[in-house]
């Protein structure tokens, strides 16, 4: 099969590690790879550098002439939110030729479930699972041949799920697909690479299949390691009787010896199989327990999108009590991220609001599904101050979720999502909330 891509030693630094180092791998028709790996190894990173957006420290990425690339992308660019649905699909199009395929963008967007009216929509209006079909709208009005996707199961309902199972299935181009879904990843995926450790593992097997090999392989690895330590052992112990021997007989054959015995240590240390670093990081949620009949009341409450739109549903005598766990479940664009927020900006503007009644005990956290909460330009230890004001409590924190002492200081805005997402769980955690709202935490 012909190749389509190929890259060669990539390294990419960050202000406070490398992030991956010598990386090379190739790319052929066909080829439908799954790229997986814990949060903040690199994998969006990787997609940008593939499709140009990003340049690496080193390295190079060399494209097939003929071969057409598209990258569909995590989140919506806000420079297209005042555009129209259709507009944000024929601004991928050079404007020359917008109006003449304005029928393929039309029939794009039907085929992805909307209708005439939605084409009309503001693309700022739009639910999460919209936003990703519009995403991969924008990428196919070209044609690729080669697609990158980042994440696109994140904000779906399972209809829309499954529709992009389906589309992947039918998909008749090659594809490089970021994905935490294993059932997707299964279904859809004859490769994968596994980003770990600052390289790159590739298996000719889907997901599940393909971490159960490198669960083997790291097994196999330990094994390997321990005999090679009991070897580096047993020299360094019989280099150091033959110095001792050679001192105290003042010997020079054994004392030479043993200087050999250290060298082959070293050489026994350097070529030692490497073991993986693993990931350092397990999600611990902490409250405190509000022990009440009624934390929060809903009684004919309308909920919209957005002030002045019309109403998406109205909630009719619910109540929520201490020990409740709640699903909302809906197709997306229902109203479910609505209700959530219109909740949560009534009680930090501390206003009431007809239909709501909140306990004046409750403390409630918000996991926003835009992470919107921790600004932009603030530091890792400086975003949590206001989930906890002592400095130290945020310092361990941090620590003990992955965060080195060395990245304290580093911007929110250069952490990838999944890391972005890890803070805010660390934030809500130290707080200590009575009740906590998470609108799609698993994205």
């Amino acid at each position: 099969m012909s190749t389509l891509l190929t890259a060669l030693s990539l390294r990419v630094d960050t202000a406070f590690d490398t992030l991956f180092n010598d990386l090379t791998f190739s790319l052929k028709k066909g080829d439908r790879i799954g790229l997986l790996g814990d949060n903040g190894c690199g994998k969006s990173t990787l997609l940008k550098i593939l499709d140009g957006t990003e340049t690496p420290l080193s390295g190079t990425v060399a494209l097939a002439g003929l071969c057409l690339m598209a990258r569909v992308e995590q989140h919506l660019p806000e420079t297209i939110y005042p555009l129209t649905m259709l507009d944000a699909v024929l601004a991928q199009l050079p404007v020359a030729e917008r109006e003449s395929l304005r029928w393929r963008a039309e029939t794009l967007l039907a085929s992805m479930g909307f209708i005439p009216d939605d084409m009309a929509l503001p693309s700022a209006t739009l639910s999460g699972g919209q936003h990703t079909r519009l995403l991969l709208a924008r990428a196919l009005i070209s044609e690729p041949d080669l697609l990158l996707l980042d994440e696109p199961s994140n904000h779906l309902d399972l209809p829309t799920l499954l529709w992009l199972e389906q589309f992947l299935q039918r998909w008749s181009g090659s594809f490089v697909l970021v994905s935490h879904d294993r059932q997707l990843l299964d279904a859809v995926t004859n490769g994968s690479w596994i980003l770990r450790d600052k390289t790159l593992h590739y298996f000719a097997l889907p997901c599940t299949r393909a971490r159960q090999a490198l669960a083997e392989k790291d097994e196999s690895d330990a094994l390997r390691h321990k005999a090679e330590q009991k070897e580096i052992d047993r020299v360094t112990a019989s280099a150091k009787r033959l110095a001792t021997w050679g001192k105290v007989y003042d010997n020079e054959d054994l004392a030479r010896k043993a200087k050999q015995m250290e060298r082959q240590v070293e050489r026994l240390k350097e070529s030692q199989t490497a073991l993986t670093s693993g990931s350092p990081w397990t999600l611990t949620l902490r409250g405190d327990a509000l022990r009440a009949d009624r934390l929060l009341e809903i009684d004919r409450l309308g909920v919209a999108p957005a002030p002045g739109l019309p109403t998406l549903f109205s909630v009719e005598n619910v109540r929520l009590k201490s020990g409740d766990r709640v699903a909302i479940v809906g197709r997306n664009g229902c109203g479910k991220s609505s209700l959530m927020r219109l909740i949560w900006q009534q009680i930090i503007a501390s206003a009431s609001h007809a239909g709501l009644t909140i306990h004046p005990r409750v403390t409630l956290g918000y996991y926003d599904q835009t992470l919107h909460q921790l600004a932009d330009d603030a530091t890792l230890i400086d975003a949590l101050e206001p989930f906890a004001p002592n400095i130290q409590d945020r310092k361990m924190a941090l620590i003990s979720a992955g965060f080195a002492w060395a990245r304290h200081g580093q911007k929110v805005s250069t952490l990838s999502g999944g890391e972005r997402s890890r803070l805010l769980f660390i934030g809500l955690t130290l707080a200590r909330f009575s009740l906590l709202m998470l609108d799609e935490p698993t994205n």
